[in-house]
Order: structure tokens, then sequence, then C-alpha cells
């Protein structure tokens, strides 16, 4: 959590020579499981796509099942991990492998009374979808799947909707997210709806990257409102520098510029 990762690479192998001492499985496993994830913060794929698989073939070995999530979690991890590396067949066959597994084990667990199957571990369930969803959504975006990628962020918007609320950090996200796919595909009427609508939220709530959803905003009034545009882009710009977002400085100063180039040629 401090970001001392290399400590905490030491510490996992000390923990994962213990637990293999002790043969137990499940330490194994879920040592296997966050030394992947300090690998993938790392940036080191190849290795945290090896010890995944470790953690999963360990887990699999055991009494659990394809379609837990834990499984499936570390699936959508892989599947990342293949988007990142440019294997696409792999990373497409890996997302929808995982929303499809869980769209299944959902209108299964539908009707399970409280006492078999708590509404929390049922809230869970639909949170990794609509994680699963977001992730494939910002995949397909990458590589220009512009109509799919819409598809895939109403379905998390929704979800996220359903179980977290309309102020939950995560919701604004998605609504902004949204809004841009819907820009990029010339509905800016739309997408303008989306994206005043996370400014808004993103205000009252104090998101953390209320910055970015300005820059969003005052990016989608371009196609509106030249002077609205400007002023956004300056209050996003003073967040931006208050939360020393060095990256979104620039990005922001950037668009200001081409605001005024494009102002100037208007005239």
């Amino acid at each position: 959590m401090k970001g001392e990762l290399a400590e905490a690479e030491r510490l996992l192998h000390q923990a994962l020579r213990l637990s293999h001492q002790e043969d137990n499985r499940q330490a194994i496993a879920y040592t296997y499981s966050v030394m992947a994830n300090v690998a993938f913060m790392q940036g080191q794929l190849d290795n945290a796509e090896k010890l995944y698989k470790a953690s999963m073939s360990y887990l699999l070995a055991g009494d659990m099942k394809e379609d837990d999530n834990a499984i499936l979690e570390m699936s959508l991890k892989l599947a990342s991990i293949y988007a990142a590396q440019k294997q696409d067949k792999l990373a497409i066959a890996g997302y929808q492998f995982c929303i499809l597994t869980l769209e299944e084990k959902i209108a299964k667990q539908k009707d399970l009374p409280e006492d078999v199957l708590p509404a929390e571990e049922k809230a869970n369930t639909r949170l990794l979808l609509g994680m699963s969803l977001d992730s494939y959504a910002r995949y397909l975006l990458s590589v220009n799947q512009l109509p799919a990628a819409q598809k895939m962020y109403e379905k998390a918007l929704q979800i996220a909707n359903d179980v977290q609320g309309e102020t939950h950090p995560q919701t604004v996200v998605l609504m902004n997210d949204l809004a841009t796919v819907l820009d990029a595909q010339g509905h800016h009427d739309e997408a303008y709806s989306y994206v005043k609508r996370a400014a808004e939220l993103a205000r009252e709530t104090q998101h953390p990257e209320e910055h970015m959803v300005l820059n969003n905003l005052a990016a989608i009034l371009m196609h509106k409102d030249f002077l609205q545009a400007k002023q956004v882009y300056r209050e996003a710009l003073k967040q931006a520098q208050q939360k020393g977002d060095v990256a979104s400085v620039q990005h922001i100063q950037e668009e200001l510029a081409e605001l005024a180039k494009r102002r100037k040629g208007s005239k």
C-alpha cells in the first residue's frame, strides 16, 4: 500500500517458502496471487502471468470451481495482461470467458434465498461482472471498436448504478467514460448529458478525479460553446495543478492552446 514494492516482493518470497514448508496449499495460492499483483503493478507482465496461472492451478487442484469469483478475478487480470501485450485473441477470449461465466452465474443465483447465498455475495458477483465489462470496454476503445465499447460501458454503468448507487466514485468514472465513447462516435448531445451529470456528481462528492471529468466536459463542450469550454478547461487546470497531476496539467494546457487556435480560425 505504501508503494514499497521491492520490499513487498522480498517478504512475499519468505511467505511463499514458509507456505511450501507447511504444505499449506491455500496459503501458497494466496501468496502467488499477491506476488502476481505486485509484479503486475511493477509492469512485469510475463512474470505476473506465470504467477496468476500458478495461483489458479493450486486453487483449481483443490476444491475451487472454475466459476469461483477468485478464479474469475485472476482470469480478468490475465485478459488485461494479454491486452497490454497486444495478444488480441487471448485478451478477447479472456474477457468473454469472464463476462459469459459471470452472467450465467448471476442468472443461476438470482432466486436463491438469503440463507443460501447472502445478498453481499450476490452483489460482489455483479460488481465483478461490472469490472469485467469496464475492462473489456477499455480494451475495445483502445482498438477503436466504439459501438461494442459503448455497449459494454452501458452495461457496466447499469450495474454500478444498481449496486453502488449514482454517487459512487466508480459510477461517476463509468458515466464519464461512456460520454467519451459516445462523443467519439459523434453522439455529442447524448455524450454531453452523461458528462454533465458526471461533473455535477464529481463536484458534489469531491471526486478525486473531478479535474479529469471536467477536462472531458470541456472537450465535449467544444462542439457546442467555445466560451463555456474555456471556462471549464480553466477550472480543470486549476484542480489538476492543486492535485499535482503533471500529465493532466500538460494535456489541459495543450487543449486550451488548441481551443484558442480554433476560436481564432472561426472568427
